[in-house]
């Protein structure tokens, strides 16, 4: 039986929270770490995102300062490159490693990846089922436990479709495992290639990417123990 305030099914997020917090602290250590190291090339994030730009032919995609610690994104709808402001002006691998990284998206974008393409479709659908998966979950848990509507033979309750609605958030957390992989792979094969950084810098700048990763992978973990332990609990109250 699975009480409001003493809920096992809890453990089973256990080793996803060890995981994320192991990931966090990774992706700050290393990133303090590689931010201290200044690239041989003497280019700011902004230079190298502009650079990897040029040498691939794209010329409509701008590049811009956002707030926060670790904020960058590239954002397809409008076609900007947003680095954070010490990566933005600052010299060093781990700066130049993420506005690589960024610019990797732009040649997704560019080149017409799928999983970007399936990732930005989805978006703004798994934004909403994520929203509103938890509360219709808890409401019919809490107050309409049996109360729902037969579909295909079954009772589709309020405590299914908030299953249902977060299994979206799961897929879209799965969708942005190979976005992110894809565009550190086309980050490193610029640099590398390029001759961008030092032969002996390329492993700094793999360690920033490798360990920002790292933060995916946590975070789908973590959706799709969260996706089971839902079921656990449903299947509890039948």
């Amino acid at each position: 039986m699975f009480f409001p305030f003493f809920d096992p099914t809890w453990l089973l997020l256990i080793p996803a929270m060890i995981f994320a917090m192991w990931a966090q602290w990774k992706v700050q250590h290393t990133y303090q770490q590689m931010s201290k190291v200044r690239a041989s090339n003497g280019l700011t994030g902004r230079e190298m995102a502009r650079a990897i730009m040029t040498r691939n032919g794209i010329t409509d995609v701008g590049v811009e300062e956002v707030g926060g610690v670790l904020s960058d994104h590239y954002d397809p709808r409008v076609k900007k490159v947003r680095l954070s402001a010490y990566n933005y002006e600052g010299e060093s691998i781990a700066s130049i490693a993420v506005a690589a990284h960024e610019v990797g998206h732009v040649i997704q974008h560019q080149r017409g990846y799928a999983p970007l393409m399936l990732r930005s479709a989805i978006a703004p659908v798994a934004s909403f089922t994520s929203a509103a998966a938890m509360p219709l979950f808890i409401v019919g848990l809490f107050f309409l436990p049996r109360v729902g509507f037969p579909l295909f033979g079954y009772n589709f309750t309020l405590m299914d479709l908030g299953i249902v609605f977060f299994t979206g958030a799961v897929l879209f957390h799965l969708v942005t495992l190979p976005v992110e992989f894809d565009a550190s792979r086309r980050a490193l094969v610029e640099l590398r290639e390029s001759g961008a950084v030092a032969p002996h810098e390329v492993a700094g700048a793999k360690k920033v990417l490798d360990a920002a990763a790292l933060t995916y992978l946590a975070a789908a973990a973590m959706a799709l123990l969260q996706l089971v332990r839902l079921l656990l609990i449903r299947n509890s109250r039948r």
